[in-house]
């Protein structure tokens, strides 16, 4: 996949899992790209492991299934994030 599909996947990915997350979520336009990149290679991942049963390193595709899996591996990525970020108090 080229450097533009990329952004455009992680822009968008990164924006609806940030608006379907509930909460709110700091970062700007850097951060909601670098979270739709990290949740396109979590979802392919993870699709690709159930798929054919193999831990494979893969990126979900610039398609509507792709963004799908994009946004769920961007949901996964917010929450995992602010589960190890979580303070005690």
């Amino acid at each position: 996949m080229n450097l533009l599909a990329w952004v455009v996947l992680g822009l968008l990915a990164g924006a609806i899992a940030k608006a379907i997350y509930p909460g709110y979520q700091s970062g700007g336009i850097l951060a909601t790209l670098l979270l739709g990149v990290v949740g396109a290679f979590v979802g392919g991942t993870l699709v690709n492991l159930l798929q054919t049963g193999t831990l494979t390193l893969t990126s979900a595709t610039l398609s509507l299934p792709g963004l799908f899996v994009a946004v769920l591996g961007a949901i996964i990525a917010i929450f995992l994030y602010y589960q190890f970020t979580r303070r005690a108090y």
